[in-house]
């Protein structure tokens, strides 16, 4: 085993969030883990890491083996060039450079240096260091970053650009086992393929990735949900996780109820004990009350209703009274309300030739029109113009100066179009603001003026807790519950043509589906960008592809 992993206890505060959690990762193995936003995936991976050590319990790593973490944010590297930031992570590079550059100045006859530098000399070919930027430079350009981008500082690169940067930075690290969180966030559909290319030829190297992606998990060779503070391990892939996952699920809703069963007797028992106890002449009914109560109580104390969520696939094949049990005790999940459009169909915004870039145009002569209840799907490379198509569509809606220059064509918005939006980046203005001031502020921007009852039970319908959450500030919110929000923002002024900018990241499993399923009963426009082919697969529609050859 390269990893085994046994946390009696670790807390956040006053929140629990692994207790008798067991793992174990052997050479080689695919493994995926998952869970509800919030259960403490990336705090697993902290203690794996060593970035965390505040907890109860063991996390033993295989001796000798090389383990490496890619990154989500670069804050404290973007000085770094693309090379620089790879290179600090190819084992013993700077250490053995060090002594080739100046061991010679300063050894003398002194025979230990000697000897030290020689060995030096000696690994540092046989690790083909020599030429190594040269090799780093020609990887990072198999994923179209091009010389000059891979010397430029990390700060000057897209998010997908530095999610290529990180998969090179691993296969120069030579790592055993690698840690990877949320990995094609960010990445266009060349790129993921890309990427799972790479998942499938890794041979040599566990990968543990913490991912909602359905694609990536569809590569695995086990998942592990982390659920009711455990995990839970599921052998295979994606589509055998839903299989299992349907059957554990389905039997732990028969335990509960029959749990619920006997705690319901057990009451009815003590209650009659009771009431013989008060006519009865000797102790026999009150030993009986008591010896009832103690069961009751103990079966009462251990009884904690568990995490229940069954993909909406596997309940349309179930029996109507199974459905039924598993509706009544299946986890909440986000609550997407709309209001009913009451609108007949009529275009809501035209397209017509357009051309549209900066110094130059980036796209030529892209028309669509859409309609009430069509989607749209735009597809294109990262930097193909997909968002500056997407902003400048905003900038004719709201009437502002477009950033980017329409070069030809013109953009028709109908003046009952109302725009929901959904970014991949926050607007700044929200960063500063808590979520409760963030959410009364995009709705007063609509002129909707909410009470202290009406955002309350907004931030509970997308399971955030109303008295703690909404103090927190956006900028501190984890990716998931910036999605949250987005969504809040996104349905506030009852729009009738949602824009959703890749709409799936960061949402958990059952806050997709939900997601999903609201699109679909959707009655407005829908115009998309997505990477996720299983969310592209339910929206559907007619396809417009940016920068296409």
């Amino acid at each position: 085993m390269l990893l085994s992993l046994n946390i009696e206890e670790k807390s956040i505060g006053a929140k629990l969030l692994f207790q008798g959690l067991s793992l174990t990762i052997g050479e080689g193995e695919k493994v995926a883990a998952i869970g509800r936003n919030g259960v403490g995936k990336t705090t697993l991976f902290r203690m794996i890491a060593q970035e965390e050590h505040d907890f109860i319990g063991t996390i033993e790593v295989k001796k000798g083996i090389r383990l490496i973490v890619t990154a989500q944010e670069h804050f404290a590297v973007e000085h770094l060039t693309a090379v620089q930031y790879i290179l600090q992570a190819a084992p013993r590079y700077h250490y053995l450079l060090d002594i080739i550059e100046n061991y010679p100045a300063e050894m003398g006859s002194d025979l230990q240096k000697i000897h030290t530098y020689s060995e030096a000399l000696t690994e540092f070919g046989e690790r083909d260091y020599y030429d190594i930027e040269e090799r780093i430079v020609e990887a990072l350009n198999g994923f179209e970053i091009s010389r000059e981008q891979a010397e430029l500082p990390l700060a000057n690169l897209s998010g997908g650009q530095k999610r290529f940067v990180e998969l090179v930075r691993v296969r120069f690290a030579e790592a055993d086992l690698v840690l990877l969180d949320e990995p094609t966030n960010h990445m266009d559909y060349w790129g993921k393929e890309q990427f799972l290319d790479w998942v499938r030829n890794a041979k040599n190297q566990a990968i543990f990735v913490i991912s909602h992606d359905r694609d990536v998990l569809k590569e695995m060779d086990k998942i592990v949900e982390i659920k009711d503070k455990k995990v839970r391990v599921f052998p295979g892939n994606y589509d055998a996780y839903l299989k299992q996952n349907s059957t554990s699920t389905l039997t732990a809703v028969s335990n509960y109820e029959e749990s619920l069963k006997n705690l319901e007797k057990l009451r009815k028992q003590m209650q009659a004990a009771g009431a013989r106890k008060a006519g009865a002449g000797n102790s026999a009914p009150k030993i009986l009350e008591e010896r009832l109560r103690r069961e009751y109580n103990a079966l009462k104390a251990q009884l904690e209703k568990p995490s229940l969520w069954i993909d909406q696939e596997s309940v349309d094949q179930m029996k109507e009274k199974v459905v039924s049990s598993y509706h009544k005790y299946k986890d909440r999940n986000i609550n997407i309300s709309q209001s009913e459009l009451n609108e007949y169909s009529h275009v809501l915004l035209k397209v017509q030739d357009v051309s549209i870039g900066y110094d130059y145009a980036l796209f030529k002569d892209v028309s669509f029109s859409l309609k009430h209840g069509e989607r749209l799907f735009i597809k294109g490379r990262n930097g193909a113009g997909k968002s500056t198509l997407i902003r400048t569509v905003v900038s004719a809606v709201e009437q502002t100066i477009p950033e980017a220059k329409i070069y030809a064509g013109q953009i028709a918005p109908s003046e009952k179009l109302r725009l929901g939006m959904y970014e991949q980046e926050l607007d700044k203005k929200y960063l500063g603001m808590t979520l409760g001031e963030a959410i009364l502020s995009v709705h007063a921007e609509n002129r909707i003026f909410l009470t202290d009852e009406n955002l309350n039970k907004m931030l509970a319908g997308y399971l955030f807790d109303p008295m703690n959450d909404k103090k927190l500030e956006i900028n501190n919110l984890s990716g998931g519950q910036k999605a949250r929000f987005q969504l809040i923002k996104m349905f506030c002024n009852n729009p009738n043509l949602l824009i959703l900018d890749e709409p799936t990241n960061h949402l958990d499993l059952p806050s997709i589906e939900e997601l999903e399923k609201a699109l679909i009963s959707y009655e407005g426009a829908i115009i998309y960008v997505s990477h996720d082919s299983y969310f592209v697969d339910k929206m559907g529609g007619d396809v417009v592809e940016i920068g296409a050859a």
